[in-house]
């Protein structure tokens, strides 16, 4: 554990000071024997001349007081007021902040602030609103509706934004549609197999497989004009579109998924640095280029009467939706002069976002910091992504807020609550706060309501394994099976094999967790519930539209707030065993498996590629076996360590939503695979290989001085 600081404690025997530096050296060395001139030799984690309160271990009689305190019917009014109006990034969603730094200064957090950021926007112009239409010359033969109708009073409300992708370009675009499938890499190769062209095309793209932002930049560099994009049946309905919202949680015809199509976090004109007033701004960070081509979101049911109008082959089994018509690859119309038109007039501006943050101050640790993250921004209403997060974390805050202004109890370190804004717009609030900066964090809390998921860097799985073990299993199916906890149905449904323990992927990107990871080295986890693997959708339907209602969690998902409960008690018993434990609860070992794991699996796939270019595999698997020998010894004398490196993991620049083991190391070896740019990609290659090699000796070497310490 590193310095933050050389404040004094002065809470000792005899008044003698010392640094927070010599404190948390002495803690991160191991279970030491210490001889106090009084007291004799003291076996244990002891500091000489140290109080015993400063020294006190974490308070377990407080957990289940703690747990029952969740109330299921606090987070469902906490959902009802969060999702009573629309909150897009902007005065809605600055409002919305207000709010909660007033409720969770009454809660009882010690402070609660609201940082300003000025950062670049998207939106559509309310006057002019985006569409797409079918030509026969200059008559309008289809066009597109400009809205998503309302099904339930709920979504009837002014401030609704119509579907729209923030950061298209604005422009009319005339000519042939070619349908891509979920342009993917495999899905152009077959195209270019079968002599398609798409240059010069507008594509017509299944939503899915991928982030958005990654099918329109691969659709620029394939040269194509525009795209859109569209929601199929397959991936959204379970195959019956009558039994779609407001009666069931599947997706209706006229739904419309929004969202952003920026690669990259933070804002695109102050890239790296945090986007304050004084500021400079450049026109576009190269780094973070902004699409040049027009892209527009439609429903499942317009999309039907666009494919019906495709001429062209059919398209292989693997391309075939789930709308009741053939679907043909276009590249022309059934009818002579016909043509497609989008019409997008997005624009981009800056806007002042605002992250509300609060805290309870740690009673010996006040610099050091467990954070419990949720962004508040939402594309309408938000009620799952990400108000059901923020539901649950407003009832933490209210429960270990009562238990501190009781005076019963204050954690070791502090406890941070973090509500970002524009998230969803790429990550913007909690990028440019890291970037300030320079444990955790949910994005929502329920995708259904079968079991629990995760991802998690190493460090945490530990804790999140033992948090989950305490919490009772919500689901009344699977405790009639036995399986009384939450962790038991998640060993049950996702069982690591041959391992005895849940599958816990590593994060991608797409969530407020990735600038701690990526800049900071933080752990980070994301979790929350999920509905049955074996219906086969991939996120809960109703994703980024109008009817992602209170009525859709309230009425269909939750009901009675249970899910929402068993996450939130996981939730905080993360958070309270993270801030109080003496020894920080990580699992150096849990590191060392999942590197090992992790470069199985890159052999599998890589190891034959490498050797023929005469780069020595056995070095990398000789730093991983050096490093898990040492990791076992110092787990043997320590409980804890603090290897944060990143470099191992982060999300796959083919797919940003994907965790990825040695990400660009892979990403060159799948480029070259596949024949691209061959000669430059085996040096980025010999360097990746280089830098991983030496950030896993030199975590060997920091564990192995700490050894050498005792």
């Amino acid at each position: 554990l590193e310095s933050m600081g050389t404040n004094s404690y002065t809470d000792f025997n005899k008044q003698t000071s010392v640094t927070r530096c010599g404190i948390f050296v002495l803690l991160a060395s191991a279970i030491a024997t210490c001889r106090d001139p009084k007291k004799g030799v003291r076996k244990g984690l002891y500091l000489p001349n140290v109080s015993d309160k400063l020294m006190r271990d974490e308070d377990t009689t407080i957990i289940e007081e703690l747990m029952n305190s969740i109330d299921s019917n606090h987070i469902r009014s906490n959902l009802k007021m969060l999702t009573k109006k629309p909150h897009l990034e902007g005065d809605q969603n600055t409002k919305l902040g207000k709010v909660l730094q007033k409720r969770w200064l009454e809660d009882g957090l010690d402070q609660v602030t609201m940082t300003p950021y000025y950062v670049l926007l998207s939106y559509p112009n309310m006057s002019d609103l985006n569409y797409v239409e079918l030509l026969n010359g200059n008559t309008i033969m289809y066009k597109s509706n400009l809205t998503e109708p309302a099904l339930t009073p709920e979504e009837d409300k002014p401030g609704v934004v119509p579907p729209f992708n923030a950061y298209s370009a604005p422009g009319d675009i005339y000519g042939d549609l070619v349908y891509v499938n979920y342009a993917r890499l495999v899905d152009f190769d077959l195209l270019k197999s079968m002599n398609i062209s798409v240059e010069g095309k507008i594509l017509f793209v299944r939503y899915g497989k991928g982030y958005r932002g990654d099918k329109v930049a691969l659709a620029e560099k394939h040269k194509a004009k525009g795209v859109i994009l569209f929601s199929d049946p397959a991936d959204i309905t379970n195959g019956n579109t009558s039994d779609v919202y407001p009666h069931s949680w599947w997706y209706p015809a006229t739904g419309t998924q929004r969202g952003s199509l920026l690669i990259g976090d933070g804002d695109p004109l102050s890239a790296d640095y945090p986007a304050i007033s004084s500021a400079y701004r450049a026109k576009v960070d190269p780094m973070y280029p902004l699409p040049s081509i027009p892209c527009h979101p439609i429903s499942f049911g317009i999309a039907v009467k666009i494919m019906e109008q495709l001429s062209g082959a059919e398209v292989p089994p693997a391309w075939r939706g789930g709308m009741n018509v053939t679907y043909r690859f276009g590249n022309g119309f059934v009818k002579p002069g016909w043509r497609a038109h989008i019409h997008v007039t997005t624009h981009n501006q800056n806007v002042t976002i605002y992250n509300t943050v609060g805290i309870i101050r740690g009673e010996f640790e006040p610099d050091r910091y467990v954070i419990l993250g949720n962004h508040r921004d939402a594309w309408v209403f938000g009620a799952i992504d990400p108000s059901s997060g923020t539901a649950v974390m407003m009832e933490i805050i209210r429960v270990l807020g009562a238990m501190v202004k009781s005076g019963k109890w204050r954690p070791r370190r502090s406890i941070m609550f973090c509500s970002w804004g524009a998230e969803e717009y790429g990550l913007r609030g909690s990028t440019e706060w890291v970037e300030v900066r320079l444990l955790h964090t949910l994005t929502w809390t329920i995708d259904g309501n079968f079991t629990f998921w995760a991802e998690a860097t190493p460090m945490l799985f530990n804790a999140l394994t033992s948090a989950t073990k305490k919490v009772p299993n919500p689901n009344i199916t699977e405790v009639a099976a036995g399986r009384k906890s939450v962790y038991e149905t998640w060993l049950h449904t996702f069982p690591d094999p041959g391992k005895g323990t849940p599958r816990i992927k590593l994060p991608g990107s797409g969530s407020d967790h990735s600038a701690f990871r990526d800049r900071l080295g933080v752990p980070v986890v994301d979790f929350g519930y999920l509905a049955d693997p074996n219906i086969g959708v991939s996120n809960y339907p109703m994703y980024h539209s109008v009817y992602e209602t209170f009525h859709l969690v309230d009425k269909i998902m939750d009901r009675g707030f249970q899910y929402h409960r068993a996450v939130g008690q996981v939730w905080l018993e993360m958070a309270r065993h993270l801030a109080d434990s003496l020894i920080i609860p990580f699992k150096v070992t849990d590191y060392a498996k999942t590197l090992n794991a992790m470069t199985e699996e890159f052999f599998k796939s890589f190891k034959t590629a490498l050797e023929e270019q005469h780069i020595n595999t056995k070095l990398l698997q000789i730093s991983v076996n050096n490093f898990t020998k040492v990791v076992n010894e110092f787990e043997k004398r320590l409980e804890n360590a603090n290897l944060q490196e990143h470099i191992l993991f982060a999300e796959s620049v083919l797919d940003s939503y994907v965790g990825s083991s040695f990400p660009g190391l892979s990403d060159a070896l799948v480029e070259i695979q596949q024949g691209r740019n061959v000669t430059q990609q085996w040096e980025i290659v010999r360097q990746h290989y280089s830098v991983i090699l030496f950030a896993i000796q030199s975590q060997r070497h920091r564990l192995h001085d700490q050894l050498l310490l005792k």
